[in-house]
């Protein structure tokens, strides 16, 4: 839980996210494996029973570490269906602030080995179950979800709600928000993207355009930005900076984006085997245990001015750390999210002045 932190991570913490041209955040999709149909997501229809061990995914996090990684992200398939989850939890919850994802399905019943995550973000689509389920492909999906987040706030641990925009629910998306808000629970947003490779080596593909989803009416997506940008002025738990929020809008009101793409600069992917990709659209380069040597590579310079100028997605979290990946960016971060990061310290007795000391 971000009040559990120690007082070393939270230095620790603070020193990688002030050191420059350092990787910020990663996403391991520690799994291959997922317990549902997810109608925009062919995951579960590309399963593979491989995976590293666990003393494999801990040697990879030690790498992660060295290479200044602040942020890591466990997502799969589902990674809770790893025996070892807690295991690796407890282990990168260490070092790294620790995201972990669930589709709702696994949380309640997995809930000491939650404990030592900075977050668990459940993904829930609808307030509608019905429209929810369909979605997800599972019967009682969203009757499960929010049990689990209930189960998790119960227990102290910190979790949010992580709805994908679509069209499929645009013009809900709002009052979904101000729901969970009103229930003290922290909503961050994934965007409907799409992309498709017939290359079995790509990491992962969510298949071709899915009209259900694709977002198609821009003005209901630059209105639904505005009012989030507003509703952001009164409630910080809207887990999106309003320079993000702004990009969005400015990109569905014009079609032009404000950022360059920064896939193997602030941030990478890791798959179920341990191959790292810029992000999943691009194809594996290096294994995570090759990485040290091939970061600052030729190869690697040259992949990372092919994808400055990729346009191929909208995936929320590569723009983000595309904008807010560098030292001034997580300042920013900082300063626009205080009152959580006030959390995030709170129990270590941590404050930037303590930093200043240290130094």
């Amino acid at each position: 839980m971000w009040g559990a932190m120690s007082l070393e991570k939270a230095i620790s913490i603070a020193v990688r996210s002030l050191t420059p041209n350092r990787p910020y955040h990663v996403q391991w999709m520690l799994t291959r494996k997922c317990n549902f149909h997810c109608k925009g997501c062919n995951v579960w229809q590309e399963q593979d029973v491989r995976e590293l061990s666990t003393e494999k995914v801990k040697r990879g996090l030690d790498i992660l570490r060295k290479l200044g990684v602040m942020e890591v992200v466990l997502s799969g398939g589902n990674p809770l269906l790893r025996e070892d989850i807690g295991e690796i939890i407890e282990y990168a919850s260490k070092f790294f602030i620790t995201t972990v994802y669930d589709n709702g399905s696994m949380a309640a019943k997995k809930i000491d080995d939650l404990r030592h995550a900075d977050f668990v973000a459940i993904s829930i689509d609808s307030l509608h179950p019905e429209k929810n389920d369909y979605v997800r492909g599972v019967k009682n999906a969203w009757k499960n979800a929010v049990r689990a987040v209930e189960k998790l706030q119960e227990e102290g641990i910190s979790v949010s709600v992580s709805p994908t925009i679509s069209q499929f629910n645009l013009y809900e998306i709002l009052d979904f928000t101000n729901y969970f808000l009103s229930r003290n629970i922290p909503v961050w947003y994934c965007l409907y993207s799409y992309d498709f490779s017939s290359d079995p080596d790509q990491i992962f593909k969510i298949g071709k355009k899915n009209d259900e989803f694709a977002i198609t009416d821009n003005k209901a997506m630059v209105e639904l930005c505005d009012s989030l940008l507003a509703l952001k002025k009164r409630n910080s738990k809207i887990f999106m900076t309003s320079k993000l929020l702004a990009a969005i809008k400015n990109l569905y009101l014009t079609g032009k984006r404000t950022w360059k793409c920064r896939a193997l600069q602030n941030f990478f992917v890791i798959d179920h085997l341990g191959r790292v990709a810029g992000c999943h659209l691009h194809n594996p380069v290096a294994s995570i245990f090759d990485l040290p040597d091939a970061w600052t590579s030729p190869k690697f310079e040259s992949l990372r001015r092919i994808y400055s100028s990729c346009t191929s997605c909208t995936y929320m979290c590569y723009i983000f750390y595309s904008i807010h990946g560098s030292v001034s960016g997580n300042l920013h971060v900082a300063k626009e999210q205080w009152k959580n990061a006030g959390r995030f310290f709170k129990k270590s007795n941590f404050t930037p002045l303590n930093l200043a000391e240290q130094r």
